[in-house]
Parts: C-alpha cells; sequence; structure tokens
C-alpha cells in the first residue's frame, strides 16, 4: 500500500522554528520526487517546497530563505525545516510524492479535493501548524 505519514506539526510563537517530517512506504522513495503543500483556511492549495528526484529543488517566493526541503532516501523520508515561521504561514501541510511519469505539481484547487490529488501518485493526511504573535 502506498502511503505517506507527516509528523512534526504544532504550535510554534512567530519567529520560532518547526521541522515536518514525512516518511513514505510501498514505492521506491528513491525514485520519486517528494515535497510539501500548504492550505490556509480560505485559501489554496499552494506548492511550498519539493525536491526531485534528480536532487533539484523548488520553493515558493513567500517560503525562499526560510525554509529548507531535504530529504533521506535511505529513511524514505522528506524534510521541511521551517524557520522565522510567520503568522501567515498557519496552514495544513500536506506531504505528496510522485513516482513514474505524468504528475503534476502545479494543478489548483483544495489539497483534499479528489481531483488536485489524482494529480500526484501519494498524499499524506497533512499536519497541521499553528503560527502565534
Amino acid at each position: 500500500e502506498v502511503q505517506l505519514v507527516e509528523s512534526g506539526g504544532g504550535s510554534v510563537q512567530a519567529g520560532g522554528s518547526l521541522r515536518l517530517t514525512c516518511t513514505a512506504s510501498g514505492f521506491n522513495f528513491d525514485s520519486s520526487d517528494a515535497g510539501w503543500y500548504r492550505q490556509a483556511p480560505g485559501n489554496e492549495c499552494e506548492l511550498v517546497s519539493m525536491m526531485n528526484r534528480d536532487g533539484s529543488t523548488y520553493s515558493a517566493d513567500s517560503v525562499k530563505g526560510r525554509f529548507t526541503v531535504s530529504r533521506d532516501n535511505a529513511k524514505a523520508t522528506v524534510y521541511l525545516q521551517m524557520n522565522s515561521l510567520k503568522l501567515i504561514d498557519t496552514a495544513v501541510y500536506y506531504c505528496a510524492a510522485d513516482y513514474g511519469v505524468g504528475g503534476n505539481w502545479n494543478a489548483k484547487g483544495p489539497c483534499s479535493d479528489a481531483g488536485l490529488r489524482g494529480y500526484l501518485k501519494a498524499w499524506g493526511p497533512g499536519t497541521p501548524v499553528t503560527v502565534s504573535s
């Protein structure tokens, strides 16, 4: 069974740090692209950061210089280190992965929407992050 399980979410004060962890099973993680989305109330699903199977990365402008994505293929795990957290980072964070061909990381809609989720082969259930002042 293909599965992604996130951990590390929680509550933190503005300026603080959190590290999200996503562990994969049921597929060859080495041959996958993996990353993180988030959805804040009233907003669409936003691609935050990802690392491709070749090691290249993408980060949204809103998190550049603050968030870092990394992966440990031996542990089938992708991480999101979040520093200098802001109130606007409050959201549910979702891990996603795609293997083979045909994945689309740029689809729009709610993160929970089956249509959007269908563009990638694996999604986690989400972990909430709350940043307070």
